[in-house]
């Protein structure tokens, strides 16, 4: 099980300094996501400041690019890490599609499948294996003259990942996808009792095994050996995960779980701005599902304990946020990614 970091917008000195430190502390490789900052150009600069890292986009957001575009960077990518990328993509949601972006999102679900094929066609094509043609109910890629495809490289079997929560989503990651970044929100009952069965549905609709398929897990994970050093992190991981309950379409998860109404409760604090109020409705049973609570020295088991035969990857949600504040602590973070890789 490979130990990540997840980070976001911030310079290339700044990426490249973080990448710089994670990889002299033994960490796996870091995912950056897509918010406020496109990722591609922080990977280049961490990768040049950490080559022995694994890199990952969890997730950029896909419906705004063509899906030459998004194979095109993925190989340009694999071949300057030799090998050490991942595309993750996601379909973000609709407000943000179509009014930030501007691009369409009509059926995403199906779209997201048809654009995952779409890459992979493109990558197919950049290694030779075939003439571009993809026709699907979305995208069509049917042109690659010689003198517009990429140089080939030693480091062509790039990785397509997708993000997936509902039922739909999920199978179509599991027919086309070679991973599927799981949502920071989750609980082992989600995994075991929602997301592997239709997994394995959509594994089985392209002749494939779901041990092929990559679960790329984000942990909120809080390590701290007192209540007073645990506190800042508890906050700020109840706070994240009510602003994910908030969102009706994660909220059968609480239902799951025996906390009925939550998600329809923290929708109507989040409409009416009371953070706290959505972070107060996050009690300690609900942090024992979403979240890992253990003493420094006792993390790496519970990760181990927790994630093992599940997730390929495991990824630190705050350690990045922590290590900001607190730049001793980067050593501490060390210690379990190496036991947890270990293990």
């Amino acid at each position: 099980m490979e130990f990540d970091v997840m980070t976001g917008a911030s310079t290339w000195a700044e990426t490249a300094e973080l990448a710089r430190q994670l990889e002299a502390n033994g960490f796996s490789g870091m995912l950056y996501t897509e918010t406020s900052q496109t990722p591609f150009m922080q990977i280049a600069a961490a990768a040049m400041a950490a080559p022995s890292l694994t890199f990952t986009t969890g997730i950029a957001v896909a419906f705004p690019r063509s899906p030459m575009v998004s194979a095109a960077v993925a190989w340009e990518l694999a071949q300057n890490t030799e090998g050490r990328f991942r595309l993750g993509l996601g379909s973000q949601v609709k407000a943000h599609v179509e009014r930030r972006y501007g691009a369409e999102f009509d059926k995403p679900g199906p779209r997201m499948k048809d654009y995952v094929a779409a890459v992979k066609a493109c990558l197919r094509a950049f290694r030779g294996e075939e003439k571009l043609h993809h026709e699907g109910p979305y995208y069509r890629l049917t042109l690659l003259p010689g003198q517009w495809a990429p140089p080939k490289h030693d480091y062509g079997d790039v990785k397509v990942d997708m993000s997936a929560v509902g039922p739909y989503m999920v199978q179509a990651a599991g027919e086309v996808a070679d991973g599927i970044h799981v949502h920071p929100l989750h609980s082992m009952h989600y995994i075991e009792n929602r997301l592997r069965p239709k997994v394995a549905e959509g594994a089985a609709k392209a002749d494939r095994s779901p041990e092929e398929i990559d679960l790329i897990v984000p942990v909120f994970a809080i390590p701290g050996d007192s209540p007073e050093e645990r506190a800042p992190f508890l906050e700020r991981a109840k706070t994240q995960i009510a602003f994910y309950g908030s969102t009706r379409n994660y909220g059968f998860q609480f239902e799951d779980l025996g906390f009925p109404g939550v998600s329809g409760e923290l929708n109507t604090l989040l409409k009416a701005g009371d953070v706290q109020g959505m972070a107060d409705l996050i009690t300690d049973d609900m942090l024992d599902h979403f979240a890992v609570v253990a003493a420094w020295d006792d993390m790496a088991d519970a990760l181990v304990d927790r994630y093992r035969g599940t997730a390929a990857r495991v990824v630190m949600y705050l350690a990045a946020e922590h290590i900001g504040r607190d730049p001793s602590a980067v050593g501490r973070w060390g210690e379990i990614a190496k036991a947890v890789r270990a293990a």
